[in-house]
């Protein structure tokens, strides 16, 4: 048991990213009762929707899970409230101040994590009363941090600040590389791309077999002028660019941007007109497999690396 395990009364120190599109209840249920610890992602659903999933959870698990909340979507103080009605013990927050909503959810005996990109958004979570964060490098796919910074460096330059627990994020699907945030000082990780190559997760097949074809240089970070954001190329992406051309206000990339992309992308299936968000780590990605195989894995070839780590 080591900080995280014992944080969320889990068996794995993994955590299941709060993918719009790809995290519903069957996906967070699914990673929860595989020993480690799902996340609805709220931020893809109105909130009678969440509502929806969090009780169909409640129903397929008996371990913990928790919400992941972007707190830049609507109908926040609402989501927060149905989270409160429900029961949910553990909410991870993105996207936002912190001190927002922490002290509302620790008054309600919620435990809290926040997702951030840089040591100094990591100290001013911890300085919030947040009990973990996650430390999410560059490499990460869906909405991304402005610094750029790699896994590699961010881990240990967050470990340096905070006193903590600590989950890596970005390019992390392997039990290798769970291995290698670790030793980087991170107490457990967290897997996005991974999961939603899933047979639980919610988002479309033709949406799941293109993570499986995608190929390293694939994906490329973009609409920082909005919010940054991990994309596979496709139509969509190199519309983006050609309008870059033309240097785009705000205005004129919400335009192209326009609703529901993500939506029309990873959950309708829309390989051309839709957004499909991907972490770079998806070119190691080369089957859909269920989750409890993809967490025996993943711990699998944790145990052998370090062992293998032990003989250096």
């Amino acid at each position: 048991m080591n900080r995280i395990t014992k944080l969320f009364n889990i068996q794995y120190p993994i955590i299941q990213g709060g993918m719009i599109w790809n995290s519903g209840y069957k996906l967070a249920s699914a990673v929860s009762n595989a020993g480690g610890l799902g996340l609805i992602g709220a931020g893809s659903m109105y909130p009678e929707v969440l509502r929806e999933h969090i009780q169909k959870c409640k129903k397929a698990t008996d371990k913990p899970f928790g919400i992941n909340v972007p707190m830049l979507y609507p109908n926040i103080e609402e989501i927060m409230n149905i989270i409160v009605e429900e029961g949910v013990k553990i909410v991870f927050t993105s996207a936002g101040n912190p001190k927002t909503w922490t002290a509302f959810l620790k008054e309600k005996g919620i435990t809290v994590v926040h997702v951030v990109s840089s040591s100094k958004f990591a100290l001013k979570a911890q300085e919030a009363g947040v009990d973990a964060v996650v430390a999410e490098g560059f490499e990460a796919g869906g909405h991304n941090g402005r610094e750029e910074t790699t896994t590699l460096t961010l881990i240990p330059m967050v470990k340096e600040q905070i006193n903590i627990p600590l989950i890596a994020a970005g390019g992390i699907a392997t039990g290798r590389g769970m291995l290698a945030a670790m030793v980087l000082g991170a107490d457990g990780v967290q897997m996005g791309s991974r999961f939603a190559a899933s047979e639980e997760s919610s988002s479309h097949e033709n949406f799941k077999q293109t993570i499986l074809n995608v190929k390293e240089g694939d994906t490329h970070l973009t609409l920082k002028e909005l919010a940054p954001v991990r994309l596979i190329k496709n139509k969509f992406y190199e519309d983006v660019q050609t309008l870059y051309t033309k240097c785009p206000t705000p205005e004129e990339l919400k335009e192209l941007l326009g609703r529901a992309r993500a939506k029309r992308g990873m959950f309708e299936g829309d390989l051309v007109e839709g957004e499909l968000e991907i972490g770079q780590i998806a070119g190691l990605i080369h089957d859909i497999q269920p989750v409890s195989v993809i967490v025996a894995n993943v711990i699998a070839e944790f145990e052998k690396a370090k062992q293998e780590a032990a003989t250096f």
